[in-house]
């Protein structure tokens, strides 16, 4: 078999045995996916209970050990599909899906022995792209068919992925035990509804199989110097960086995953990649891999991000709709992803999964804290057609001038004296024409012009401050030579005077590092205690009523996620 190093950093993370170079499932595995793919008449599985036990006879068969799978998986199987699944559905699922999926399973070592002959040879020239485990440091891509990603999240339903060496390489758990087990012992509505869209995604492949591609990208900001690497940024590139600030659109309302513009998707993620997608999490991160499940794929072989990393994933496929958020959240129906497709055969859906500092209280405020989200967000928004340009950047910090020649006490000056009329002002000139949704939207007809589309990112469960982040956000893509960065502010309300600050700031014509400069004024004044109010009450006083400024204050709140 071609790749046989791609194989060996994966093949301690697959149930199969390895024999003349071919991959193969062992008998009494083949013989009872064999009966599964003849349907219920046969086999007599037709019900979450039965499944479960055919499931646990296979992983007997590969010698798993019992405690590798959650005890209460069991129950969780025959609750959903017993009992939660209209009778109807579930009827289906046995009949036509389950026999598709143990087809599709019998499949898997060919579709991966085909991947590997295949990889590397068309798709990327020179660019390794196999399957294999993308360790950290190690930036690399792995370009996957939407078919061997359809069979190898089957085996994750039928929690078929050994366990035992997952946490020694900082690996998630990629199984789906243990979201069987947390709807049975910690019953949610928003539990039933993830399963909903996992079963619906089945179902959609079994009856037609989706024929294109997606990638998995690590993304790595060396922290050694390489003439053919991105650095990560010291403070001085910031505060030196004579860029422009990008076009910044605001929407008050929507969901990123709904926007149609050209740009990279932030998946506010947690370093594990899909955070409690497959266990009780249901915010913005786990949703987007419910309605997206290909992403799911990624689990397998990413391990844990860095400070200093980011993944992109380009193609996956939406398939369900709906409505509500976290304990709310509702599997809505059936969702046709009508995005184009790129000369890759992927789908025109650019996702970047970054991940914020968590409960970060007065520490992000610090240096070391601005420089970590600046150059996570950095590292995400990265365009690697536009290398030769960031390298050239770095090249020459030492020549550029340190805030364009304005002082950070003539720059806050501007904010004391400024008036609604100038920020108003301001936001001629830079315009975009808008989409059919009514955001501005740049017509793009370059792959490189990409823009980043983002919102909230660390700031809700992760405690994250949203005046600041938002900043941040923007500087990050501003640097990352982004043409726009289109927010979504979810109608939050610290972000109410976010359209104003930003007119106010582009009608001065404040660069990357004039803005990072005042960013790290403002955050030492927090720290030493000399101001407590908003960074928007901060900078710009005059646009804010005295009530405003008492009641700003950012409230250093714990949060869930510790």
């Amino acid at each position: 078999m071609e790749n046989r190093e791609d194989l060996k950093s994966i093949l301690p993370f697959l149930p199969f045995s390895l024999r003349s170079s071919s991959l193969y499932w062992p008998a009494p595995v083949a013989e009872a996916l064999t009966d599964l793919s003849k349907g219920p008449n046969h086999s007599k599985i037709d019900s979450g209970e039965g499944l479960f036990i055919a499931i646990s006879d296979i992983r007997n068969s590969l010698s798993f050990h019992s405690f590798s799978i959650d005890t209460s998986a069991s129950q969780g199987f025959a609750l959903f599909f017993d009992d939660l699944l209209p009778r109807s559905e579930a009827a289906k699922w046995f009949e036509e899906v389950v026999p598709q999926l143990a087809k599709l399973l019998l499949r898997l070592p060919l579709l991966l022995e085909t991947h590997y002959e295949n990889a590397d040879d068309g798709v990327l020239k020179g660019v390794k792209t196999g399957l294999r485990c993308l360790e950290s440091q190690e930036p690399g891509i792995v370009f996957l068919s939407q078919e061997l990603i359809g069979a190898l999240l089957a085996c994750a339903l039928f929690c078929l992925f050994p366990t035992s060496h997952r946490g020694a390489k900082h690996l998630p758990m990629i199984n789906f035990d243990h979201l069987f087990a947390c709807l049975h012992d910690h019953y949610e509505e928003a539990f039933d509804n993830k399963l909903k869209c996992i079963v619906h995604y089945f179902g959609r492949i079994c009856s037609s199989m989706p024929a294109g591609y997606v990638s998995f990208e690590r993304k790595v900001l060396s922290l050694e110097f390489s003439p053919s690497c991105i650095p990560y940024p010291k403070e001085k590139l910031w505060s030196q960086s004579n860029i422009s600030l990008c076009h910044f659109e605001i929407s008050v309302s929507g969901l990123i995953e709904d926007q149609s513009c050209e740009g990279i998707e932030v998946d506010f993620a947690n370093m594990y990649l899909g955070g409690g997608a497959l266990v009780r999490g249901c915010v913005q991160e786990e949703i987007r891999f419910m309605i997206n499940p290909e992403l799911i794929a990624g689990m397998l072989f990413l391990p844990c991000m860095a400070d200093n990393e980011a993944i992109e994933i380009v193609g996956t496929e939406r398939f369900s709709s709906y409505t509500g958020y976290a304990s709310s959240f509702r599997f809505s129906g059936d969702y046709v992803d009508k995005k184009d497709i790129d000369v890759l055969g992927r789908r025109k859906t650019r996702i970047v999964a970054i991940d914020a500092l968590c409960c970060p209280g007065n520490s992000q405020y610090q240096l070391e804290g601005l420089l970590r989200e600046i150059n996570k967000a950095f590292c995400g928004f990265m365009d690697h057609c536009k290398c030769h340009q960031y390298q050239q950047l770095f090249k020459d910090d030492q020549t550029v001038n340190a805030t364009g020649g304005r002082s950070i006490v003539n720059l806050l000056s501007l904010g004391h004296t400024s008036t609604s009329s100038q920020a108003s002002e301001g936001a001629s000139g830079n315009q975009l024409p808008r989409n059919h949704k009514g955001h501005s939207c740049p017509s793009i007809d370059n792959q490189h012009e990409i823009g980043v589309v983002t919102g909230n990112w660390g700031c809700g469960a992760f405690g994250g401050d949203p005046q600041l982040k938002a900043m941040l956000q923007w500087i990050a893509a501003s640097q990352a030579m982004r043409p726009f960065i289109l927010y979504y502010t979810f109608g939050l309300e610290a972000l109410q005077m976010l359209e104003q600050v930003i007119q106010w700031i582009v009608s001065h014509k404040w660069t990357v590092g004039e803005l990072w400069n005042v960013l790290v004024e403002y955050s030492s004044q927090r720290l030493r205690e000399e101001t407590r109010v908003g960074f928007f009450n901060w900078l710009l006083p005059s646009l804010f009523s005295h009530d405003d400024m008492l009641n700003d204050s950012y409230d250093d709140r714990t949060c869930s996620c510790c």
